[in-house]
């Protein structure tokens, strides 16, 4: 049966009226979008056997903090010499340490709803998966979820997920963020609450877009799946919304039109050949850099897992295997350097243990995604059939952050640069010259004390203050000029101020 609206359409009607083509048409050259797949293909074929010296000229680029070119990650792409290999590996590590320092930020993903008018076929919440039970939560639902998210776990930021449908559209997504900002939950020492909401759904008209930036949207988060037009033609139902290519493609730009310059880049990796897909990346930044000088402020490269009743993901033509991932984030790393990037519990956790030191800079925990589960499933156990695919770490954010500590890394619960007005061109400047470590690493020791006065139990507090006891021996090295400031709100943090930045 066809849902009716509130104001009498139709589901289908509404799915008629999504799409404005005006609003792709604007942007595209000569009738062209920016996805050149013949050029692509010829600098893949053009770049094959880079010798040596090649190779370090490129590495070098990036350790400038200089976007690549096509030609230059075709190269890298084919690189299979260990040693070679190697050292990609170290130089992508260096370029994130250059940009971001050694913090890692965490987040959970927020899933709100499984209504979906699409029918993709690779994921769980396609319309025709009549096994799926759908859920989408009220505003209470939502406040009983950040309750446990920021009241017992601890986080600070949230990817809040919605899927494509009417009744999970613009309106739905502005209520449930400004209910997300309202919840406050007293904690061990101090108070929990959500400080940056990213926000991962449908692409949109500027219109709503526009009312998205007015709520307080982070970064915003579409991925493309797959750049290769033919095989998203194969996936993508031709009845449905998201089989317009261009409409998606071009969503990043009417984010910007419409005053949101944090945006997030991602693919699919397993949908289409791994090498075209980091391609496909490259030319989505360098058309955003080109278009309004700010490229993408995160990318995400998932890899295709299991998901209830979805025969597709089973057995795919293009599996990405564990190696070719590494390789794949190490050459992102090392051809969008500014770019923070996103590595997901869709992994296992040996897995992300291997890939973090590749050049990552966030990475979720304690991650529940299906629908309500924060606060009807504390224990962690996943429910396909509420899920639009099944993760493959579920530990919770004390043992990651303990990890993590135990590595040398020290967790960020930052979002000060945004509330300041470190975003878009000027976030990129800081990115590029490494300025922006000096301000996240002053916040990150902050937030790290705050969160382990908090939440942490005693073994991750044990670890935890080895890392702080580093890094306030690093700033006072190198930061003399602002040690004394920083110290005054480092000891308001003990003795629980909470959310001080610089």
């Amino acid at each position: 049966m066809t849902m009716v609206l509130k104001d009498n359409r139709s589901t289908r009607e509404w799915i008629q009226e999504r799409i404005k083509p005006e609003q792709i048409e604007k942007y595209l050259d000569h009738g062209q979008d920016f996805i050149d797949e013949p050029a692509i293909e010829r600098a893949l074929a053009a770049n094959r056997g880079c010798d040596a010296g090649r190779v370090r000229d490129i590495l070098a680029r990036s350790l400038a903090i200089e976007t690549l070119t096509p030609d230059e990650t075709a190269c890298l792409l084919h690189v299979t010499d260990p040693e070679l290999l190697a050292e990609m590996r170290q130089a992508a590590a260096a370029v994130k340490t250059k940009v971001y320092d050694n913090r890692i930020v965490t987040f959970a993903p927020l899933y709100l709803s499984n209504l979906c008018v699409n029918d993709c076929v690779y994921c769980g919440f396609r319309c025709s998966n009549r096994a799926e039970s759908r859920r989408i939560l009220s505003v209470g639902d939502v406040r009983r979820e950040i309750e446990v998210l920021a009241g017992r776990i601890g986080h600070k930021r949230l990817i809040v997920v919605y899927g494509e449908h009417p009744k999970s559209g613009v309106e739905y997504i502005a209520d449930t963020l400004r209910a997300i900002a309202d919840v406050k939950v007293k904690t061990r020492r101090g108070w929990g609450q959500i400080r940056r909401c990213n926000v991962n759904a449908a692409p949109m008209p500027v219109e709503e877009l526009r009312i998205l930036h007015e709520a307080g949207i982070g970064t915003f988060q579409v991925f493309q799946e797959t750049y290769h037009k033919k095989t998203y033609e194969q996936l993508h139902p031709s009845r449905t919304i998201k089989a317009n290519y261009r409409w998606r493609l071009y969503c990043m730009h009417r984010a910007m039109e419409a005053g949101i310059d944090d945006v997030g880049l991602g693919v699919l990796f397993g949908l289409y050949d791994w090498k075209f897909e980091v391609m496909g990346l490259l030319s989505h930044a360098i058309e955003l850099e080109k278009r309004f000088g700010i490229g993408p402020h995160t990318i995400s490269f998932p890899r295709l897992e299991p998901a209830h009743n979805t025969p597709f993901v089973e057995n795919p033509r293009h599996r990405v295997s564990d190696e070719d991932f590494k390789r794949l984030v190490t050459v992102i790393r090392l051809a969008v350097p500014y770019t923070g990037m996103i590595l997901t519990a869709r992994e296992n956790a040996r897995l992300r243990r291997e890939v973090l030191p590749l050049g990552c800079t966030q990475t979720d925990a304690s991650s529940r995604i299906g629908i309500g589960s924060y606060a009807d499933r504390p224990d962690g156990s996943q429910q396909g059939d509420r899920q639009q695919f099944i993760l493959g770490d579920t530990r919770s954010l004390d043992d990651v952050v303990r990890e993590l500590a135990e590595a040398g890394y020290i967790t960020s619960f930052c979002t000060a640069g945004y509330r300041c007005g470190r975003t878009g061109r000027k976030i990129m400047g800081l990115l590029r010259s490494g300025r922006e470590g000096r301000f996240c690493k002053l916040n990150a020791v902050i937030t790290f004390r705050e969160w382990l006065d908090d939440f942490a139990s005693p073994e991750t507090m044990a670890a935890g203050e080895k890392v702080i006891t580093k890094e306030i021996e690093q700033i006072r090295q190198r930061m003399p000029e602002i040690f004394d400031a920083f110290m005054g709100y480092y000891e308001k943090t003990r003795t629980g101020r909470r959310d001080l930045y610089f």
